[in-house]
């Protein structure tokens, strides 16, 4: 028996040492080496200054920016320790009442915007962190940030433009605009904020 048991204990500390040391160090050396940006998170910053990562959504509530998706992640949204959907169904009352809220508030925040509200505007991704949009979605809300801006419709759409990933090799998904370096670009081409704030 104590045979048995010895092997058993040699097994889990070699185990152990190769898939919870060694394993992990040599993946995470690995990331470092092929894919540094990606491995540190797909950190964005500005000024020296880390202001968000590509893969998780904020919360932009200026009219001179472009807003994602709404987010129930965490107790006030957008929050990346608590990634995760409401689990709301399209029978729920709440979920029905939260999506007329929000059309509600697009529209009266739009009140420029020709057609229906795009739906990625009112409904949330199950992580509750999309960083993305749909190219339409931007374009719908193209009118009131040149307004804020003093700038044309077009001079925003054209950046709108511009910042479209296409799908992921080619088949994977659909076209979007990451909403982070969407407002980036916006500030880096026309300066920061409202133009009463420049």
């Amino acid at each position: 028996m104590r045979e048995h048991v010895e092997v058993a204990l040699r097994m889990t500390a070699v185990t152990l040492v190769l898939t919870g040391l060694m394993y992990p160090l040599l993946m995470t050396w690995t990331a470092e080496a092929l894919f540094p940006n990606q491995a540190q998170g797909s950190l964005i910053s500005d000024d020296d200054a880390t202001i968000g990562s590509d893969l998780i959504g904020q919360s932009f509530t200026k009219p001179y920016y472009f807003q994602g998706r709404p987010s129930a992640a965490g107790a006030n949204g957008y929050d990346g320790a608590a990634s995760s959907g409401s689990n709301l169904g399209p029978t729920s009352k709440k979920l029905r009442d939260r999506v007329a809220r929000d059309v509600a508030r697009l529209k009266a925040d739009n009140p420029d915007a020709h057609d229906l509200v795009p739906v990625d505007l009112v409904t949330a991704s199950a992580s509750g962190l999309d960083p993305d949009l749909s190219p339409e979605a931007a374009r719908w809300q193209a009118p009131r940030i040149a307004k804020a801006r003093g700038i044309s419709t077009g001079q925003v759409e054209a950046v709108v433009n511009v910042m479209i990933e296409s799908r992921t090799l080619g088949f994977f998904g659909e076209p979007r605009v990451n909403v982070l370096r969407l407002n980036l670009e916006l500030d880096r081409r026309f300066g920061e904020g409202a133009p009463e704030s420049r």
